[in-house]
């Protein structure tokens, strides 16, 4: 595809060091938009802003470049990037690299994989990144050689319809990446627990904390393969239809 429009976002906010790497990268394929929140929105899934009014500042521009920031969600800025500053679809989304995993079930309440499904509903082929380092300094230095791969790739052969793709990349050196694998999200969880504290008028609050627990070991996983050192590919899609149960459902007895 020559000079294909990208529009670029995340949920670590305007100034995370992973959507700098992201934009550098996406710049060398085509024409790019940047439209990301104006602060952390980490957690935020498919959340949209809609009680109160979004406001969208351009931080620069050039022939092939835009950048503005917003106040909303990375839902809200995918949307505003297509309908207020490109005024069109682009040809690809790219969202991250978000600093932490968003591998097995996190991808349910990632804003960066939210801000990819809504381009995925949209009909825009998407990938979201994560790297798995929560630092704010985070090293990408290992990553550039398999974005750019996987955004090739993506734009040459494009994504099937309403399909995009969740990367998750381990916090390892660039000679230690034993490459790529398409794999299948991994059946963790969450096990959370509230850590409870006492302000200064002694009225209780609450910190939310907990460990993910991963009890899925399938060698086609997500979770698997980044724990055997490889990039993860999982593609993703938003029909949360349990296909495999419609049938069992179907035979109930409905009769009021």
């Amino acid at each position: 595809m020559a000079d294909p429009t990208i529009l670029v976002t995340n949920d670590d906010g305007i100034h995370a060091p992973g959507l700098r790497k992201l934009i550098s990268i996406a710049r060398e394929f085509g024409r790019v938009a940047v439209v990301a929140p104006d602060g952390p929105r980490s957690g935020m899934s498919h959340a949209i802003t809609s009680g109160t009014p979004l406001r969208l500042k351009k931080l620069a521009e050039d022939n092939d470049y835009s950048e503005y920031v917003c106040t909303g969600t990375p839902v809200d800025a995918i949307k505003m990037g297509e309908q207020i500053v490109l005024k069109k679809r682009p040809d690809l989304v790219l969202s991250g690299i978000n600093h932490g995993s968003n591998a097995s079930v996190n991808i349910i309440y990632s804003g960066t994989m939210g801000a990819a499904l809504e381009a995925c509903i949209d009909g825009i082929p998407a990938i979201g990144f994560s790297i798995l380092d929560y630092s704010s300094g985070a090293d990408f230095s290992a990553v550039d050689d398999y974005v750019r791969i996987i955004i090739r790739n993506t734009l040459e052969h494009g994504l099937p319809e309403h399909t995009c793709l969740n990367v998750n990349i381990p916090a390892i050196n660039r000679e230690a990446i034993r490459g790529i694998k398409v794999c299948k999200q991994a059946k963790g969880k969450w096990e959370e627990e509230f850590d409870v504290r006492i302000d200064p008028h002694n009225h209780h609050y609450y910190w939310l904390t907990g460990a993910f627990r991963d009890g899925d070991t399938s060698p086609d996983s997500d979770s698997f393969a980044l724990a055997n050192n490889f990039i993860s590919i999982v593609p993703v899609h938003f029909d949360f239809t349990a296909h495999h149960a419609v049938n069992d459902i179907r035979k109930w007895d409905f009769n009021v």
